[in-house]
C-alpha cells in the first residue's frame, strides 16, 4: 500500500513522519519546490513537485487500488477536489482535511466519509478534558476564576505581538491542522487556532481582541 499525501504543510509532514516510522511507503506531493526541499531535510520518502489536484500528478503517484490519498493542503476546496480525482483514478481510500462545517456537509453528499476535521477534534478534546468522568471529575479542571477558550487569529493580528487580557496565556497552537506547544516568541499566522487560559472576567476583552 502506497500512501500519497497532498500538501507539504507541517500537518502533512507530521502525518508522513508517523507513517514512515510505521514502515509505510509514502509519497509527498506539493507544487512548492521550497516546501519539498525543506521536507527532504526531515523525512526520507518519494516526492513529486506538482499540483495535487491535477489528475496527471495523482496518476503519477498512483500504483494500485490499495493506495491511499490524504489531502491536507490549507484549502478545503482543493482537498475535496484532490480526493474526488484520486477516487476516480482508483485510489482505494481518500481522506481530505476539511475545516469548514458547510464543506463537511458537502463531503457527506459526495460520499467522502473519511475526513480530517482538526478543529472539531480539538473541541472534542477540550470538552472531554473539562467533563471527563471518573475520579478526575471530582475536581474541576479550572476553578471559577479561570477559563479555557479557543480563538482564531484574524488577518490583522498576523505577525503581531499579542498582549492578552486577563493575564491570558497561550497553552496550545493549531496550525495547518497540527497541534503544537507554542514557543515564547511565537509569530502568529492568519487562521491559527489558539487555546488560551485566562481570567474569566476578561472573556469579553479577549473576544474584542480577536474580533474578525
Amino acid at each position: 500500500m502506497r500512501i500519497v499525501i497532498v500538501g507539504a504543510s507541517s500537518f502533512g509532514l507530521a502525518i508522513a513522519e508517523q507513517l514512515i516510522e510505521s514502515d509505510h511507503e509514502v509519497v509527498l506531493v506539493d507544487k512548492s519546490r521550497d516546501l519539498l526541499e525543506q521536507a527532504a531535510e526531515r523525512i526520507d520518502c518519494g516526492m513529486i513537485e506538482g499540483d495535487g489536484s491535477n489528475p496527471d500528478v495523482l496518476r503519477e503517484a498512483f500504483r494500485d487500488e490499495d493506495d491511499v490519498c490524504i489531502a491536507v493542503t490549507n484549502a478545503s476546496e482543493i482537498n475535496i477536489l484532490a480526493a474526488l480525482i484520486a477516487r476516480s483514478i482508483g485510489y482505494g481510500r481518500v481522506i481530505p482535511q476539511i475545516t469548514s462545517n458547510a464543506l463537511l456537509r458537502v463531503c457527506g453528499e459526495l460520499g467522502l466519509d473519511d475526513v480530517i476535521n482538526p478543529h472539531a477534534r480539538v473541541a472534542e478534546d477540550i470538552v472531554e478534558a473539562l467533563d471527563n468522568g471518573g475520579e478526575a471529575a471530582q475536581e474541576p479542571l479550572l476553578q471559577e476564576g479561570l477559563m479555557l477558550t479557543r480563538v482564531s487569529v484574524p488577518e490583522r493580528l498576523a505577525g503581531q505581538a499579542l498582549n492578552l487580557p486577563g493575564e491570558g496565556r497561550i497553552v496550545a497552537l493549531i496550525r495547518d491542522g497540527a497541534e503544537q506547544l507554542p514557543d515564547k516568541e511565537i509569530t502568529l499566522q492568519e487562521g491559527d487556532i489558539l487555546i488560551i487560559v485566562l481570567k474569566r472576567e476578561a472573556q469579553d476583552a479577549l473576544e474584542k481582541t480577536f474580533a474578525g
